[in-house]
């Protein structure tokens, strides 16, 4: 029984650290494809008054170095606005702002949108009680449903 024990444990530990790799990572299914849906997501960023600083063309990096990676892109955007208070409970935060968003088309070609959750981001840094989440999640909420749902 003890025998069991050792080798049914770090099996165990492997594979909860495995599950845990994706906490608080939110992701959408979206009904267009890659391309589309990185415009709808530069559009409802800017439709928020939110600045684009980057994105980030995964896609092409491996291109460049003769791999090849399904369409994988990065927006990277926000608003001092909003960013400061949640810096503001604390500042190690700013590792994890401005927000950033990720397109990606998976093995079945589903494509998605995932972000992180802010209130995932502020359990991180021990800022739970931080009054910044509400609205920073209200809005990511928006956008992302401006983003994948299918419009008339």
């Amino acid at each position: 029984m003890m025998r069991l024990r050792l080798i049914l444990l770090p099996m165990l530990l492997t594979l909860s650290s495995s599950a845990l790799a994706a906490d608080g990572l939110i992701s959408i299914k979206s009904p267009y494809s890659a391309g589309q849906t990185m415009q709808k997501l530069e559009e409802a960023v800017q439709a928020k008054g939110l600045k684009i600083f980057v994105k980030v063309n995964h896609t092409a990096g491996a291109k460049s170095v003769g791999q090849t990676l399904r369409p994988t892109s990065v927006l990277i955007f926000g608003n001092p606005k909003g960013g400061t208070p949640f810096m503001r409970c604390s500042q190690t935060i700013g590792i994890d702002t401005p927000l950033k968003a990720l397109v990606w088309k998976d093995k079945n070609s589903q494509v998605w949108l995932s972000y992180n959750a802010p209130d995932y981001i502020s359990k991180r840094h021990q800022a739970e009680n931080c009054p910044a989440i509400a609205k920073i999640s209200n809005v990511l909420d928006q956008i992302s449903h401006t983003v994948t749902s299918r419009t008339p």
